[in-house]
């Protein structure tokens, strides 16, 4: 079986990323991106994810820390990418239902070729406010996660009072259905498309 990992480098002038992904991990990590809940969530995401996950980062925290967060998820989005290659034998299609305390968060995503990325919120979610992260900073990286893996991606909060729990709920889910979607199936031979491409 081929190894599925990757590395990717970008450096831009706001921004100097390194992450290293194996996909066929165990859930080991190494996380440093200079903004502390972004790191505890990345930490969660290969833990439950089953990843091996390194990503290192250095951006204009100084000014704030949109540049920084958008452009991890972009590098992570294109290390899936890189180490999927052409999807061979993956289940393609992954979804997941995490609960933390009054939090519900689902995901369903599909490794398509054809970015998307959706928000579905339930009526009485409310988002506490969190001076370091907020609930927007969280769809930022998700939008430039799903456009550079090339997935459909869809979240939906189904309950939840406070953003902290939203957020992590969000990621333990995304984990466990991106686990789901890029494992191999013995019974799937080549892609799985009737086009024969993703």
């Amino acid at each position: 079986m081929p190894k599925r990992r990757s590395k990717i480098l970008r450096e831009t002038k706001e921004t100097k990323i390194k992450i290293v992904l194996n996909i066929d991990g165990c859930g080991k990590s190494k996380i440093s991106t200079g903004i502390p809940f972004l790191d505890h969530m990345l930490t969660s995401l290969a833990k439950h994810g089953l990843l091996d996950l390194q990503v290192k980062a250095k951006g204009d925290l100084a000014v704030d820390i949109h540049h920084t967060n958008e452009d991890i998820g972009i590098s992570l989005g294109k290390a899936f990418a890189k180490a999927l290659d052409k999807k061979t034998g993956i289940q393609r299609f992954g979804f997941s239902s995490v609960p933390m305390d009054d939090t519900l968060v689902r995901i369903t995503l599909d490794f398509s070729g054809r970015p998307a990325f959706n928000v579905i919120q339930n009526k009485g979610v409310k988002f506490t406010r969190m001076e370091t992260y907020s609930f927007h900073d969280a769809t930022e990286f998700l939008r430039a996660f799903s456009q550079n893996s090339e997935i459909n991606l869809f979240v939906e909060i189904v309950s939840g009072q406070d953003t902290h729990h939203i957020i992590e709920a969000t990621f333990k889910a995304l984990a466990k259905a991106l686990e789901m979607a890029t494992r191999r199936n013995p019974r799937i031979k080549g892609v799985p498309s009737t086009k024969g491409t993703l």
